[in-house]
């Protein structure tokens, strides 16, 4: 097999550029590459969405899936030529479980009291709300880590992210058929650390942890990098 063609996607309140530091990384490894817009819409859309980009490649595909991401990977990855899937600081649900079922089982993380919401109503959800992250705790809680200059042009950019995508349930979980590799960040303020180890130990994955924040993409790449390379070379290995 060829070396897969890895899709990063993003997770809520971000975009594409999160994965910046290690798309150039990548990039500069040789790696074929794509990151796709996340709509932030509905689990099942969202995912829909980044499962045509993985359909129109020509050969295997690696997702990785930051936060929500994850849960994006785990229902898109259900197709045939994804390879294997990689979470990072992100929910892994099962069939059924939506990340918000994930998170009513641990204590709140911070950003929980961050919230901002407007009303977005859709046909079907009237009360539907748009969810984004106030500015002024966007740094602590969102992008610790970061340049504050930065994060502050961050804060006053970020994506909302619709309420229906947390709450939506995952309609198939594809890391009961696909190999993982799961990245703990234990500094996570955003997403809770035993929501993601717990994810993760379910199904199996190959875990390391760093002593990072949410956006570790950001503030630890190398780590992150060589967690996917380390996919990339298990996933061609195993189909020698």
């Amino acid at each position: 097999m060829s070396r897969p063609t890895i899709v990063l996607v993003h997770g809520a309140f971000a975009d594409a550029a999160s994965w910046t530091p290690v798309t150039r990384a990548l990039l500069d490894a040789g790696h074929p590459v794509i990151v796709p817009p996340n709509p932030l819409r509905t689990l099942s859309g969202d995912a829909e969405t980044v499962r045509r980009v993985v359909e129109a490649v020509d050969g295997p595909v690696l997702l990785a899936g930051h936060s929500y991401g994850g849960a994006v990977i785990t229902v898109a990855g259900a197709a045939e030529n994804v390879v294997g899937l990689v979470y990072v600081a992100a929910y892994a649900p099962d069939e059924g479980e939506s990340p918000a079922d994930m998170d009513a089982r641990y204590p709140a993380t911070d950003l929980r009291d961050h919230l901002v919401a407007l009303p977005n109503p859709t046909p079907g959800r009237e009360d539907g709300v748009d969810l984004s992250v106030a500015p002024n705790a966007f740094l602590p809680v969102f992008a610790a880590g970061l340049d504050p200059r930065i994060a502050e042009v961050l804060a006053v950019s970020q994506r909302s992210f619709a309420d229906a995508a947390y709450t939506e349930a995952a309609s198939t979980a594809a890391w009961r058929v696909k190999p993982s590799w799961g990245m703990v960040a234990t500094a996570d303020r955003t997403v809770q650390p035993d929501v993601q180890r717990h994810g993760y130990e379910r199904a199996g994955t190959h875990i390391v942890e760093i002593d990072g924040p949410h956006l570790a993409m950001q503030t630890h790449p190398r780590d992150v990098v060589a967690l996917i390379e380390t996919a990339v070379s298990a996933t061609v290995a195993a189909a020698a």
